[in-house]
């Protein structure tokens, strides 16, 4: 399961919604995966490879080795 294992984001789920019609009539669920990178980090003092979004990337929340 695609999952964030700092920040737990997973799989969110919504409508897309047909563009094509003014009226909102036309309705399917998608499912919104969160941006994961494979990256090799010092999780309690070890090199592991977790999987990890890339906003936690960004603000600095892991420490890659």
């Amino acid at each position: 399961m695609a999952k964030c294992e700092i920040c737990e984001k997973s799989l969110a789920h919504g409508n897309k919604i047909s563009i094509a019609r003014s009226h909102v009539s036309r309705r399917a669920t998608r499912t919104f995966k969160p941006n994961l990178r494979t990256v090799k980090a010092v999780v309690d003092g070890e090199t592991k490879r977790i999987s990890v979004c890339s906003k936690c990337l960004r603000s600095g929340k892991v420490t890659r080795a």
